[in-house]
């Protein structure tokens, strides 16, 4: 069973075109804040978002060999992130009024979560919702 004060294990890594405008643009419309940035005018090589006890890695797409990896930015499917929220109405009206598109309107689901879909302005996919599956947990 983990230890649940260990920090978190997992850390989605993200590629923009524009990072540092997404960067401002994920604090406004999702509530992320800035903890760590490093690089060199318009380019971000590495930046930390933080989001309650969790974060996201990003930094400025690049053709370097993690860029070839893990493809350009867009909307060329299999890139999601979920994110537990308390109130599902509140970062919906948050990430509506930043201009996220909405894929998915307010919805209650059969499992108990009420949650929305929406994309960001360079094509990630991003779930908010108040499903909080906890590791120490068991699974509902």
């Amino acid at each position: 069973m983990p230890n649940t004060t260990e920090p978190p294990r997992l850390y989605p890594a993200l590629r923009y075109r524009n990072a540092g405008k997404m960067i401002d643009w994920l604090c406004e419309a999702f509530g992320f804040s800035v903890r760590a940035r490093y690089g060199e005018g318009d380019v971000v090589h590495h930046a930390e978002l933080a989001f309650g006890s969790s974060i996201i890695m990003l930094g400025t797409a690049r053709d370097d060999a993690y860029g070839k990896m893990v493809g350009a930015p867009g909307s060329g499917g299999g890139k999601s992130i979920y994110v537990a929220v308390a109130d599902a109405d509140a970062a919906y009206a948050r990430a509506k009024t930043a201009g996220a598109e909405i894929l998915e309107e307010l919805t209650d689901r059969d499992y108990g979560s009420r949650e929305f879909i929406c994309r960001d302005p360079e094509g990630n996919v991003w779930s908010f919702g108040t499903y909080w599956p906890k590791a120490d947990g068991p699974a509902s």
